[in-house]
């Protein structure tokens, strides 16, 4: 099936150096909102302390719930609304190492009953973290995208060539980077599904790459006499209907989990949304207009080599 005709010939390299500035745009936004907000907003699973979800029968907003809970003495408290339910919080605490964890839920729902009335506050869940094994987590998870990131560099350069295996890596980081400056600027957490998220953007991104990297290798061999800017930009076109169609269909998938999914996995499903936007643009504006800019770096070094061969004879 195709929606775009194979022979269509849409200038896409001809706008790498727009794409360039745009992609450089988006990461400077990130990283600032990153630098501002003192680096990645860390859920409970990495900043250790304690959860609590809770439901109330009556309206009430995050301030009066801290409020509420002021007389606890419970430190760095954050409250924030959850899911699609109005009246239905989450309630972290970090600063709870000396509290058991039924002890300390159990103070929060007596206070809250006690604020609120008795039977108006259901306590739905309760997770604990220590400081340390957040801090452990942390590390790994970030173990497991640089690992990837090097499976990924020997797999393609043992694929195609270590000019191509740069460029899906700057890809892939560019995704990373820029999903996570949306984390940043929109204030969501950052937990274990979202670095699996993370490792699936990574996955996703670097199919989408691998499919127009196997087009222009093929047809470098057919067309290289009208030059590698130009196979590149056939090569693109050429795979943008499968390109439209298998990031199109994927993207509604995740659109209906990000709207009707519920609040447990809504933070996923954005990041997965997110990728697969950055994604299918990075394929076609960063991980393919690297290779010409490998190219004319290389090229250019080979005219400097050669001039200055010949001024010495």
């Amino acid at each position: 099936m195709q929606i775009i005709k194979s022979d269509i010939n849409l200038d896409f390299i001809g706008k790498r150096k727009l794409a360039m500035l745009f992609s450089a745009a988006l990461i400077l936004v990130g990283l600032v909102s990153l630098v501002m907000h003192g680096g990645p907003n860390y859920g409970i699973d990495f900043a250790g302390g304690t959860l609590v979800q809770v439901k109330f029968s009556q309206t009430t907003d995050a301030g009066k719930i801290k409020e509420a809970l002021d007389s606890l003495e419970l430190g760095a408290l954050v409250v924030q609304r959850f899911g699609d339910e109005p009246n239905e919080f989450l309630i972290r605490m970090q600063e709870s190492e000396g509290e058991g964890m039924k002890a300390l839920s159990r103070q929060v729902s007596d206070q809250l009953s006690t604020v609120y009335g008795d039977g108006t506050v259901d306590l739905r869940r309760v997770e604990m973290v220590g400081p340390q094994v957040g801090k452990d987590l942390r590390q790994k998870g970030l173990l497991a995208i640089f690992y990837a990131m090097l499976g990924i560099l020997a797999y393609i350069t043992w694929r195609f060539e270590f000019r191509y295996a740069v460029g899906a890596i700057i890809a892939l980081v560019h995704d990373v980077v820029i999903t996570l400056g949306a984390f940043s600027v929109s204030g969501r957490e950052i937990d274990l599904p979202i670095i699996a998220a993370f490792l699936a953007i990574i996955g996703y991104s670097l199919n989408d790459t691998i499919i127009v990297y196997d087009r222009i290798r093929e047809n470098y061999g057919k067309h290289q006499k009208s030059g590698f800017s130009k196979v590149i930009n056939r090569s693109i076109n050429e795979t943008l209907s499968r390109t439209i169609l298998t990031s199109g269909t994927t993207l509604l998938v995740v659109l209906a989990l990000f709207i009707f999914g519920g609040g447990v996995i809504h933070n996923f499903a954005f990041a997965l949304l997110i990728g697969i936007l950055v994604g299918t643009y990075s394929s076609i504006f960063v991980a393919s207009p690297i290779l010409i800019f490998w190219d004319d770096y290389r090229r250019g070094k080979s005219i400097k080599t050669a001039e200055n061969s010949g001024s010495s004879a």
